[in-house]
């Protein structure tokens, strides 16, 4: 090389360094694992809201003297608010930005929560728990649909919704445990405050971390109609499942709200066939693998429930378990989901694609189901909970992360927030009707028992309450079968395409 040459070379790496220093650091590829910490942490607090007041409501039923008819509504007032308004705040996210977003709602849990933990009545109470309702809403399609456009690498992408998907299925396992401490060393009142600290946090490492981005010119348009549509649609169809705890089947106030619901849904469907800029576009819900991991969604939300539901009834008025140490009981279970969420979303997703694991996923979940059939009021926890509950915990974990990451994968991202709105409306939905379906069948089953025993006899209260709940889990166990037949003949097989944008970044926050 000649002297000149030389010289050539150096002044062209010197202009390489100093423009490379000149560059301003990536502060979104630099930030991402924090950013994802973040997410996991709003996350948490929308799933474990879910169960966190179930252990606290005999405290708080006691302290504020509201009934037992009254009692549900403490907990359908959440799920009521956050069903119905998902699709809704998703597509609000895509408008006005979903870092936006994210932080408005995050500001209203925690408003909503000093407002619930400080609640003089029943009245106040509930509205409260409407309005975290209302704001997980907000957060939640805001939070996956960042997780979409942060991870734009596909190893990386895999390990975010490895431990997103970990959070989503355990967080209700974790609220029950929560919910037992926060109850049983401090006060009721607690499993509301204990939001405020976590959006506290949130909040501020979300200012911090998240970086702010330049808008798309082809943002789309708020479809009011559709809005009006479905969610009036899914608060029909949620209140009216919600009801049938309560309430007949054959009451106006369930049959009619299911009916209502249902016909403006069909209605909503039709109208987005017709609409300049529809709220949730058919093209998502249509291509296989997202509507199939909708589905997966739908199913394993509606046979999850049975398990918290009916087993913390088992292990608390059966087994005599404390709060604290019911919650403690469901661990195994969790831990079994994180690490199987991990291991299928790194190592599984990327060879196999989503098809095989949610497949054999329910029928794992549906296993475990069938094997808590057996047990009784002799029954201990070692011999006939730990091992059903660790394969529920396996299936669900095949199922959640790789079901996340296939619903929002390949995705534009002008429809990023109300793809994700979609998946968590689906679990939402499904555990409500979930719930109320199985609750249903397990009263009927009870009612059935007692005829022509001596229903004042505890041991025969006793009997009829493991009778429902075994009624219960085989009919979660049939919903995780049938699921795993559906699913399997919907998602497409094979691996993920490489070319899904999940190498592409979205342009917008």
């Amino acid at each position: 090389m000649t002297e000149l040459q030389s010289t050539q070379a150096a002044r062209g790496v010197g202009a390489q360094d100093a423009t490379a220093a000149a560059a301003p650091p990536d502060p979104h590829h630099a930030r991402r694992w924090l950013i994802l910490a973040v997410i996991g942490l709003a996350q948490l607090m929308i799933v474990l809201d879910t169960t966190i007041v179930n252990i606290a409501l005999p405290d708080a039923q006691k302290a504020l003297g509201f009934s037992n008819g009254d009692r549900q509504w403490i907990v359908t007032a959440y799920s009521l608010a956050f069903g119905s308004l998902l699709l809704f705040f998703g597509r609000v996210s895509d408008l006005i930005g979903r870092r936006a977003m994210f932080l408005i709602g995050l500001a209203a849990f925690a408003g909503a929560s000093v407002l619930g933990g400080a609640a003089p009545n029943f009245e106040i109470l509930v509205v409260a728990r409407a309005l975290q309702g209302v704001a997980g809403a907000m957060l939640a399609p805001a939070a996956l649909s960042l997780l979409s456009t942060t991870f734009t690498e596909a190893k990386e992408r895999a390990t975010a919704y490895a431990v997103f998907g970990g959070i989503a299925g355990s967080g209700a396992a974790i609220g029950m445990l929560l919910g037992g401490v926060l109850t049983e060393y401090l006060n009721w009142r607690y499993t509301l405050f204990v939001n405020v600290a976590i959006s506290v946090v949130a909040i501020a490492g979300a200012a911090t971390l998240i970086p702010r981005h330049t808008r798309q010119s082809d943002r789309p348009t708020l479809d009011l109609p559709g809005t009006l549509l479905v969610s009036a649609g899914l608060f029909g169809l949620v209140y009216g499942f919600a009801n049938a705890e309560s309430h007949a089947w054959s009451a106006p106030s369930t049959w009619g709200f299911l009916a209502g619901g249902a016909a403006l849904l069909v209605l909503f469907t039709w109208w987005q066939t017709r609409a300049s800029h529809p709220l949730l576009p058919l093209r998502v819900v249509l291509e296989r693998n997202r509507g199939g991991s909708f589905l997966a969604m739908f199913i394993t939300g509606a046979g999850m429930f049975g398990v918290f539901l009916f087993l913390n009834y088992y292990l608390q008025q059966i087994l005599r378990y404390s709060p604290v140490m019911t919650g403690v009981a469901f661990l195994p279970m969790v831990a079994a989901l994180m690490v199987t969420a991990s291991l299928s979303t790194t190592k599984l997703y990327p060879r196999f694609g989503a098809r095989p694991l949610v497949f054999l996923g329910m029928l794992v979940a549906a296993g475990g189901m069938a094997w808590l059939t057996g047990i009784s009021l002799t029954s201990t926890y070692a011999a006939s909970v730990l091992g059903p509950v660790l394969l529920v915990g396996i299936g669900m974990g095949m199922i959640f992360a790789p079901g996340m990451n296939a619903a929002t994968s390949g995705i534009e991202a002008r429809d990023a927030g109300v793809a994700s709105a979609t998946v968590n409306t689906s679990q939402q939905v499904g555990g409500s009707i979930g719930t109320a379906l199985l609750n249903s069948l397990a009263t009927s089953a009870l009612a059935g028992y007692l005829v022509g025993k001596d229903a004042a006899s505890p041991v025969v209260q006793a009997g009829a309450a493991v009778h429902s709940y075994v009624v219960a889990f085989w009919w979660a166990a049939a919903i995780f079968a049938a699921g795993a037949v559906v699913c399997g003949l919907i998602l497409k097989g094979g691996k993920p395409d490489p070319a899904d944008p999940d190498a592409a970044p979205a342009v917008h926050m």
